[in-house]
């Protein structure tokens, strides 16, 4: 195989570009952006950082769907961002719920105007007793190859923006009436946790995902805390110390195999960055203590990661890394070519660990019957009939 042929399988190529719509979006501006819009649209330079803390406010706390809504911005600069700028945030197309409770949803993302086509992505939104965790997406498509992911096996359409991934969350609290009105008896948010382990990989859209975290986790805003925000990542070594220092999230890595011959097959971005890069960078990831472990995660396929060797061997390979590891059932998708392993060798592969020192949950499949759970997301929606997304529409427009 040619050195090219070989770099395909690993990374896929973006089909598009972003086309901003007419009208933009504020969602997804930092402060300094906000400022920077609203001198485009005329704001005098005393007025705007007032104003951009007040968009701040209606946006990220009162989770505002239009500017009629921000009672405390005068009537005239209310229709002078209306005829420029919009809240706009992703469309629910359709929303589909699981037995167990969790929630997806297939969300269209605004177009670049006439001719644009638009995208979809999915999030997930998975309920706890102690926690609620939103599944967010980075990518539409997967830059990735992993032999095991249905997700990956889409094309590559193009990077998020930080707008659009500060939607989902945005879109989330909405559908679940999660923003600062709520009334619970506790007050407690529902969405507590974010994951960044939905479409694509974060790694290869740092700059949007950064910024997209850095709104997320603003404590004068949507206000959930960094380390309430997983990272997760393929192995995209470059940028792995960059999200210590630049966003301070937790991270987790999808390791899934302890030799390169098969982590080469697994997740091929192996071939690239192998296993004793990614590690060094994880003994060097900013910030990593006991307190601040960093999560493997490991989906279990029986008969080729599963032996007690790939145990004694995952303990070794992890040796002075602050981790836990969590062990993933896989989850199955039409065409797969792997299984499950039995529910007995996954106890005894987690119990191995366990004794070895390493936290070592067995994650609960959440959402497998509507393709909810992890590496299952968009492919199935995407077939569904005309007249089943129109359904499903209706469905969430009307719940």
């Amino acid at each position: 195989m040619t050195p090219s042929a070989a770099s395909a399988l690993v990374e896929k190529t973006p089909l598009e570009t972003y086309v901003p719509p007419a009208k933009p979006s504020l969602i997804g501006l930092s402060r300094a952006q906000l400022c920077d819009r609203l001198g485009e649209i005329g704001v005098a330079p005393p007025q705007r950082k007032m104003r951009a803390q007040q968009l701040w406010h209606w946006l990220y706390v009162r989770g505002a769907r239009d500017f009629s809504e921000m009672t405390n911005v005068s009537k005239e600069m209310r229709a002078t961002l209306a005829e420029h700028l919009t809240v706009d945030r992703p469309e629910v197309v359709a929303e589909q719920i699981s037995a167990d409770g969790t929630r997806k949803w297939l969300l269209r993302l605004p177009s670049g105007g006439d001719g644009q086509k638009a995208h979809e992505v999915e999030c997930v939104y998975i309920p706890e007793t102690d926690r609620g965790t939103l599944c967010v997406s980075s990518q539409v498509g997967c830059t990735l190859n992993c032999s095991f992911c249905h997700t990956g096996t889409q094309r590559l359409v193009r990077n998020l923006t930080a707008g659009e991934i500060v939607g989902q969350v945005m879109v989330a609290r909405d559908r679940l009436g999660d923003w600062i009105d709520r009334e619970t008896p506790n007050g407690n948010r529902l969405i507590t946790n974010i994951v960044m382990m939905g479409m694509g990989e974060p790694l290869y859209n740092f700059d949007a995902v950064r910024d997209a975290l850095l709104i997320v986790s603003d404590n004068e805003g949507i206000g959930i805390s960094r380390r309430r925000i997983t990272l997760s990542t393929s192995g995209v070594v470059p940028n792995i110390k960059r999200t210590g220092d630049e966003i301070g999230v937790m991270l987790a890595i999808s390791l899934h195999a302890v030799r390169d011959e098969l982590r080469d097959e697994l997740v091929p971005l192996n071939r690239k960055y192998p296993l004793k890069e990614l590690l060094q960078a994880c003994r060097d990831y900013p910030g990593a203590s006991n307190a601040r472990r960093i999560t493997f995660e490991y989906v279990m396929l029986k008969g080729v990661n599963d032996s007690l060797d790939d145990a004694r061997r995952l303990v070794q390979l992890l040796k002075g890394i602050p981790a836990k590891i969590n062990l993933i059932p896989f989850n199955p998708w039409p065409g797969s070519k792997y299984e499950c392993s039995d529910w007995d060798q996954i106890e005894k592969f987690s119990e191995y660990i366990f004794n070895a020192g390493y936290s070592s949950p067995v994650r609960t499949p959440r959402g497998r019957d509507i393709l909810a759970a992890c590496g299952q997301l968009k492919s199935e929606t995407e077939k569904l009939s005309v007249r089943e997304r129109n359904a499903l529409r209706a469905m969430a427009m009307t719940d």
